[in-house]
């Protein structure tokens, strides 16, 4: 139990606290401006790009010099694809490609029994 001298001292004290609050009043006005984190690594290099009409130009990657208009959009489709989507995709292309080779190897035989491969060495 607290006595009755002992709640007064404390409730002193509280009063106390109350008062010292005005003394943390700080009339510094405080520059709000954000710090310089990313500085540029060729000064003015900023504004001399921003004068600039013309927009810049990144050669495209060596890889990429061979593709068409539909390969690139084929990529850029697969790319917005979740991973099950993409796995069901690249079995679905492993699937066309098998039938393609069973078909092929048909046609082969087919052509094989009719004789065609034969002409063609004879004419040469």
């Amino acid at each position: 139990m607290t006595t009755k001298k002992e709640r007064t001292l404390k409730y002193s004290m509280v009063k106390e606290e109350e008062q010292d609050d005005g003394g943390l009043l700080s009339l510094e006005k405080l520059d709000r401006a954000s710090p310089d984190l990313w500085p540029e690594k060729i000064p003015g290099i900023t504004d001399f790009i921003a004068m600039s009409d013309t927009p810049i130009r990144t050669p495209a990657p060596e890889w990429s010099r061979g593709l068409s208009q539909e390969d690139t959009s084929a990529m850029l489709q697969l790319s917005t694809l979740s991973p099950n989507a993409l796995i069901m995709e690249i079995k679905k292309i492993y699937d066309e490609a098998y039938q393609l080779g069973v078909s092929e190897a048909k046609e082969m035989t087919r052509g094989k029994y009719l004789g065609i491969f034969n002409n063609a060495k004879k004419k040469n």
